[in-house]
């Protein structure tokens, strides 16, 4: 069985959350032109990328899950991907803003179709993922 390594050994937790935000804020200057909206709308491009990034966390954690304990370079692939880089593409600030702001501009069903779609579609993604993964990792691990 394999032990962390001592506290003041591994390495610091925040370079590989840095680091797999740097790649997704790489990837978003791409594609922010993209992201514009109407006022009143959904933002379908927010809604997608956070639908992405939950498919996207339903499958790494998933895996890592079924890999073994959460240390060293499984630990550093959940820190620099799911928490860099689908913590920087996930865009649940920028969701929570929109929302706020259509029903402040009294679209209050747009709100509510914003808020559930984004939220229903998200956790649906996740367990997708969860269950695409589930079924080839027991089948890889079976035949090991």
């Amino acid at each position: 069985m394999s032990k962390a390594a001592p506290r003041h050994k591994q390495r610091n937790p925040y370079l590989w959350i840095g680091l797999g935000g740097v790649f997704d804020t790489l990837a978003r200057y791409k594609i922010a032109p993209a992201i514009a909206t109407h006022e009143g709308s959904i933002s379908w491009t927010i809604c997608a990328v956070n639908i992405a990034g939950s498919f996207i966390l339903g499958v790494l954690l998933e895996t890592l899950i079924c890999s073994g304990r959460d240390i060293e370079l499984r630990r550093r692939m959940r820190l620099l991907i799911g928490t860099g880089f689908c913590g920087s593409l996930t865009t649940f600030s920028t969701f929570a803003t929109e929302t706020d702001l259509l029903i402040k501009g009294n679209h209050l069903a747009t709100a509510i179709l914003y808020l559930t779609l984004t939220t229903a579609f998200g956790l649906a993604a996740a367990v997708i993922g969860v269950k695409v993964t589930t079924k080839p990792l027991l089948r890889y691990r079976k035949n090991r």
